[in-house]
């Protein structure tokens, strides 16, 4: 299978690239820096005719960043993704397209299942629902795979905030559960292989890390890990950046281990690992080695 893998310069791409090119299937990077500037009319300048799957590993998962430039988030949730769907579509190829827990408005009191419609309440869910819906017309041959709450991101808020705060505000309310960039690039790789195999699954799957989790806890968690900001003061309030946050982001992951038999590995086993990557990303500071 020849699989052409769209992504930029953030961990995520970064990992997901290094397994699959332990793999045997013939992969094609194509690197998108400033997604929100592609000009989508070359697109098709970039995808090679034999490509038999395009994977959009661009893993948008940050409503503060997108609320920040609605239009720059509708270029690279929505016009991108689709342009990718249209050239698929007519080259007969399938495309993986990458979502997240943001399209659900967080009012369920249980887990939500891939067949839930969103209600989403910020700009990326916004975004990412609408692209969902547009692939799932445009292109039969489609999977998209939703995620939970990226552990990088929360590890990375959570030094800047702890770095220059006393006192660290975190919501107790809001829950969820982490996904790291290895373990989402482990998910990926397997059920490519599993296509490569002639697996002809298409549709909506959800995964995410195997703890449900809140955003309290969580910092707390992280804040533990050699390294971070010490003294620092946890409280159970709902910080201002919360108000983009659904209280429950809590995904039923069946779908994919019945399909692929892939099962949710703990987000804390990979909190490590996630920070080594963002490290080498710089949006981490390195580790002091001093720490215990």
């Amino acid at each position: 299978m020849n699989v052409l893998v769209v992504h930029d310069y953030g961990p995520f791409g970064r990992a997901l690239l290094e397994r699959l090119k332990q793999t045997s299937l013939r992969i094609s990077p194509l690197l998108v820096s400033e997604p929100e500037n592609v000009e989508l009319s070359v697109l098709a300048d970039w995808i090679p005719d034999d490509t038999d799957l395009i994977v959009n590993a661009l893993w948008l998962a940050d409503p503060e960043a997108a609320e920040k430039d609605p239009e720059a988030t509708r270029q690279a949730v929505f016009s991108l993704p689709i342009a990718l769907a249209e050239h698929a579509r007519e080259h007969s190829m399938a495309l993986l397209q990458l979502s997240t827990a943001y399209v659900f408005d967080g009012r369920k009191q249980s887990a939500y299942i891939a067949s839930n419609p969103g209600q989403p309440f910020s700009q990326l869910g916004n975004w990412q629902w609408e692209c969902e819906q547009a692939i799932r017309t445009l292109l039969p041959r489609h999977l998209i795979l939703r995620t939970g709450w990226s552990l990088g991101r929360f590890l990375g808020k959570v030094q800047r905030l702890g770095g220059a705060l006393n006192t660290l505000s975190l919501s107790s309310r809001h829950r969820g559960q982490p996904v790291s960039s290895d373990d989402l690039a482990r998910v990926i790789t397997a059920v490519i292989l599993q296509m490569d195999c002639g697996a002809e699954v298409w549709g909506t799957y959800q995964y995410a890390g195997a703890e449900e989790v809140s955003q309290y806890d969580l910092g707390l968690a992280i804040l533990a890990m050699p390294g971070m900001p010490e003294n620092v003061r946890v409280v159970d309030e709902v910080p201002e950046w919360a108000a983009l946050e659904p209280e429950n982001t809590t995904l039923g992951c069946t779908r994919i281990r019945n399909a692929f038999g892939i099962k949710q590995l703990p987000w804390r086993s990979g909190l490590e690992a996630e920070a080594a990557l963002l490290r080498q990303d710089h949006t981490l500071s390195p580790v002091d080695e001093t720490v215990s």
